[in-house]
């Protein structure tokens, strides 16, 4: 793998994938939450791997890596069985689930120097970045963007056509150049409702400068790399000239895992909700509720008898601001 390539595909094997994991909400399969904290231990032969020589040593290690992708995209159908959802954003949200699968099986052939499906090295090379970062991350954003916004007319567009882009990108590695040329243009219109999105409803809600910096550079990064994207596909299918791929590597592929990946999943864990707090129970019965109290405490009980006139009348509830 290039110089660009491996510190870009460490990066999304022991970060990027936890980091976006801990965002994803709603119901959680048995062993998620095992498996999230794991995660940077599980990917860790992978990373390994990057930086060996292809060998037997170095695919042994992908292909445990391999099969800790094999083991959370089956929490993708675990999950569909609890939702029973298909609604866009939870199609982003599986999607995302499930790509690193083929980031995880290419991975092992390029490690073990064989051409997968007849693809050469280095396109199998780059298909590792490629399903960490547009399959994973940006599928994950748009789910939750998707989720934030109340899945608004753009959100489900997002939601529906970053994993269609991604799926039709990689169906053109079998098919020829114009239909991966075609799922280049699906996903650039999905990544650029991303970036319109991130702008207007996730931006506003930032009250940090910090964290509207960051949602700033990830929606105005893409930009650019989704133009290269389109100007390399373009070449590909008409013969134009366009950027190598190593080019693409530097440019595109550094500016989707930098800029927009690890800027976005900064940003949405700044604006998460605070964590709830401890009741004493030791159940986490959810998110956190206000509950009205008086000063000196929790409203008292009505003593056994006691009539509903006896009792403290309750205070007004509160609400958090929209």
């Amino acid at each position: 793998m290039s110089a660009f390539v491996v510190p870009v595909v460490t990066l999304g094997m022991l970060w990027v994938v936890p980091a976006g994991l801990g965002l994803v909400e709603g119901p959680r399969p048995p062993g998620w939450d095992r498996l999230r904290r794991a995660w940077p231990l599980l990917a860790l032969p992978g990373a390994v791997s990057l930086w060996l020589p292809r060998s037997g040593t170095a695919t042994a290690l992908a292909a445990c890596y391999a099969l800790a992708t094999l083991a959370l995209a089956l929490q993708a159908p675990a999950r569909l069985l609890l939702t029973r959802s298909l609604r866009p954003g939870e199609v982003a949200v599986l999607t995302a689930l499930v790509s690193p699968s083929v980031a995880g099986l290419a991975l092992v052939a390029e490690r073990a120097a064989y051409p997968l499906f007849g693809f050469e090295l280095d396109l199998l090379a780059l298909t590792v970045p490629h399903f960490h970062f547009a399959g994973f991350a940006a599928a994950l954003v748009a789910g939750l963007l998707c989720a934030a916004s109340g899945e608004g007319p753009l959100a489900r567009a997002a939601a529906l056509s970053v994993p269609a882009g991604t799926l039709l990108v990689l169906a053109g590695y079998f098919v020829d150049d114009w239909a991966e040329l075609a799922g280049a243009v699906v996903l650039t219109a999905g990544m650029a409702a991303v970036a319109v999105l991130t702008l207007r409803e996730r931006r506003a809600l930032a009250a940090g400068r910090a964290t509207r910096t960051l949602l700033g550079v990830s929606a105005l990064v893409l930009v650019v790399t989704m133009a290269l994207a389109l100007w390399w596909a373009l070449g590909e299918a008409t013969g134009l000239p366009h950027p190598t791929l190593t080019w693409m590597a530097a440019t595109h592929g550094l500016g989707n895992a930098l800029g927009f990946a690890v800027c976005a999943l900064l940003a949405h864990r700044r604006l998460r909700p605070a964590p709830p707090t401890d009741t004493g129970t030791g159940t986490d019965t959810g998110p956190a509720r206000i509950t009205p109290a008086t000063p000196s405490g929790p409203v008292p009980a009505a003593p056994p008898g006691a009539g509903a006139g006896d009792r403290p009348a309750p205070l007004p509830r509160t609400e958090l601001p929209a």
